[in-house]
């Protein structure tokens, strides 16, 4: 067994009380299941997950702390310190939403730190060997984990360390006990960043644990610019508070809708917000709804097939006039060929006549002033209300709806292999 987390502090504790305290006052969908006590809560399998969903605003506002409070160490993992060589590429890894993390973060830091970034999951890791990294220049390796404690993300560390010595790792964990911290303490070749205990969900499904690593990692981005990452943030989360008091439940009733398939779209970072969405809604409903996720010109090359009358569309929109003016393109196809049974779109000023009736547009004002780099833990907000409210409709209790047990909060143990030294040659 895992030691058991610290409590978060007493202010920390009053904040958050307070802020529930609000959306049970003023959001109905939420009231209810709010105003029962945590015991009650717990017995109806979903008081983690409605707590950890709800709690991000203030959790964000932690992890850009923590980020600025870790600079050196985020500095010197970037650029070297004395003597070493700065990453002359970062290498982004995880799996499963912790993957997705990734996934939204490349192009954001690609595009800051002027060096190639790739994300790559612990599976192609521990599957590719050395073919998957260019050979012999210096790298980062990002981990991005909620636990620490999943086998390949293990695996895929001791890989890298033994047979790529240029390369350097840094761990973005919410769980100072999990191994990918413990197993490394004192490695010089290793450092780690840990997130607030409470950001280490109880919950099967990855909520506050997805959008705070992806906050923490996008923190790369802005090392001679902390201000900025800080404002950054701040408007992330009043734009979250914005969203939970004004569209949690318009989400409920669209959640409660009688699809049987969802897509999700995203375009450059919030690619990596649709595959998340995608996998929370299909983990939380315990397989019972089909989805995927797909980019906006994607869906025209085959998957667009898989639009039905009772597919929702969820449609993350970019504040880029570039992108968005494609993404527009694609969503008004939809309505022109009456594909999908609904759609929810998620953005900021969102054209009237991109909906259709029985639509729903989430305005989330401030996004574009965010920008797009940052927009992936906004949007996948609204996956993880859908899958939520979809999952107390199927009868299933968020906290742990793998009736059958097919699925874990951690990835079960399973036997790593490795290549015999000849086949590395």
């Amino acid at each position: 067994m895992r030691p058991e987390l610290d409590s978060v502090g007493p202010s920390t504790c009053s904040t958050t009380d307070s802020w529930l305290k609000e959306l049970a006052g003023r959001v109905p969908a939420l009231g209810s299941l709010l105003a029962a006590s945590l015991e009650q809560q717990a017995v109806r399998g979903y008081g983690h997950t409605l707590h950890e969903i709800c709690q991000q605003p203030l959790t964000w506002l932690e992890t850009s702390d923590i980020a600025v409070a870790n600079e050196e160490l985020l500095i010197r993992a970037v650029r070297g310190a004395r003597g070493e060589a700065s990453a002359e590429m970062v290498v982004l890894t995880g799996s499963g939403s912790s993957m997705y993390a990734a996934n939204c973060l490349a192009l954001p830091l690609q595009g800051s730190l002027q060096v190639p970034v790739v994300s790559l999951s612990g599976g192609q890791l521990l599957t590719g060997g050395k073919r998957v990294l260019p050979p012999g220049r210096p790298a980062l390796v990002v981990s991005f984990a909620r636990s620490g404690n999943s086998p390949e993300s293990i695996a895929a560390v001791d890989l890298l360390l033994e047979e790529h010595p240029a390369c350097h790792h840094l761990v973005i964990t919410c769980n100072r006990f999990g191994k990918l911290v413990t197993s490394y303490a004192g490695n010089p070749r290793v450092a780690s960043m840990t997130l607030a205990d409470r950001t280490c969900d109880r919950s099967l499904v990855m909520t506050s644990s997805f959008t705070n690593m992806v906050l923490a990692g996008l923190s790369l981005a802005y090392l001679d610019r902390w201000a900025q990452y800080r404002e950054v943030v701040e408007t992330l989360a009043s734009a979250a508070r914005a969203l939970l008091l004004s569209h949690a439940g318009c989400l409920s009733e669209v959640a409660r809708g009688n699809f049987n398939s969802a897509v999700f779209l995203g375009s450059g970072p919030s690619f990596g917000a649709a595959m998340e969405s995608a996998l929370k809604l299909v983990e939380i409903s315990g397989g019972r709804v089909r989805t995927f996720a797909e980019t906006y010109l994607g869906l025209r090359h085959g998957p667009l097939a898989a639009v039905h009358d009772d597919t929702l569309v969820v449609c993350f929109l970019s504040s880029d006039p570039l992108a968005r003016a494609y993404e527009q393109d694609l969503i008004q196809e939809l309505n022109r060929k009456q594909l999908g049974m609904a759609k929810v779109i998620v953005g900021d000023g969102i054209l009237p006549e991109l909906l259709n009736p029985g639509d729903l547009a989430v305005e989330c004002p401030g996004l574009a002033e965010a920008g797009d780099d940052a927009a992936p833990v906004l949007h996948v907000v609204v996956g993880q209300l859908i899958a939520f409210f979809r999952c107390l409709k199927e009868g299933l209790h968020p906290d742990s709806p793998s009736v059958n047990g097919a699925i874990n909060r951690v990835v079960e143990s399973f036997q790593i292999h490795r290549r015999s030294p000849r086949d590395r040659e």
